[in-house]
């Protein structure tokens, strides 16, 4: 129990001096509740030469504990703080995420406290190695749009931070597309929110790229046929302008994923160099 009480001091306790922190070094918060460390949480851990090792409490190795900090921001919540986060979660979360956010295990969130590790992991034993594989992310290419969120939620900082994961998923790892996928609809949710409540000058452009960017997350997850369905239900011409540039990029990459050369060919003139580089990136990903 002493050594629990040195990690509760070594781990920060105020999230949102943890969340600065794990914004400026582009990190993932690594996120407990204070009680769930009072009794022991027993690891696997996979040494450079393949050998499972067991650890039979990770709170009692600072190995462990340099390992944590190099690759995420620890920080303990609160007990107390209980019933202002689960406000402030109730009625936006899933009963899953909800479930998790309850429990004792650890949960990696963004620098905006949202969770990331909703996914069935087992605890017995966990396997600390890759768990750590798994969820220590270089956050650097977020930056700038949780930055912006941070400074001011609206539709806007929060469309763009949502698009941006749908993004990010595809430099991620296959088994974590999934999860960075239900994050980055937690943002979305939030800009149809504020579409809702309040009005926009180009409302149905905005409508438009927010139903586009749910495609986005089909294509991300794998559903190319689904997908190519849906966007045959728009009409060519009654797309904006400003959305065609991701329409062509959908299209594209679904058709190149089907391996449809036909199609691939005529939409292919219409995908920027940029684009066509991040559908590659993605398709290749996928051959892994």
């Amino acid at each position: 129990m002493l050594f629990n009480t040195v990690v509760a001091q070594e781990w920060m306790s105020s999230f949102a001096i943890a969340q600065k922190l794990a914004l400026t070094q582009n990190k993932m918060l690594f996120v407990m509740w204070e009680g769930s460390i009072e009794y022991p949480l027993t690891v696997i851990v996979i040494d450079e030469n393949g050998n499972k090792i067991l650890v039979e409490d990770l709170f009692e190795s600072e190995g462990l504990n340099t390992i944590i900090w190099e690759n995420f921001v620890p920080v303990l919540l609160n007990e107390t703080e209980y019933d202002d986060w689960y406000e402030e979660i109730k009625s936006k979360r899933s009963y899953l995420y909800k479930e998790k956010f309850d429990d004792d295990s650890i949960k990696i969130m963004d620098a905006n406290g949202n969770m990331l590790s909703t996914a069935y992991i087992s605890y017995d034993p966990l396997n600390f190695t890759a768990f750590v594989k798994r969820y220590s992310l270089d956050t650097s290419f977020l930056e700038q749009e949780i930055r912006n969120y941070q400074r001011n939620v609206d539709f806007y900082s929060a469309f763009y931070l949502g698009s941006k994961y749908v993004d990010y998923a595809i430099y991620t790892s296959d088994e974590l597309r999934l999860e960075i996928i239900k994050l980055s609809q937690i943002y979305l949710e939030e800009a149809e929110a504020f579409l809702e409540l309040q009005n926009y000058e180009n409302e149905n452009v905005l409508k438009e790229r927010l139903e586009l960017v749910k495609v986005y997350q089909e294509l991300i997850l794998n559903k190319p046929r689904k997908v190519i369905r849906k966007l045959k239900k728009l009409s060519k011409e009654e797309i904006s302008d400003t959305n065609k540039s991701l329409v062509a990029f959908l299209y594209y990459t679904a058709y190149k994923i089907e391996r449809d050369q036909k199609n691939v060919a005529l939409w292919k003139t219409e995908v920027s160099l940029v684009n066509l580089k991040q559908a590659h990136i993605f398709i290749n990903s996928l051959k892994k």
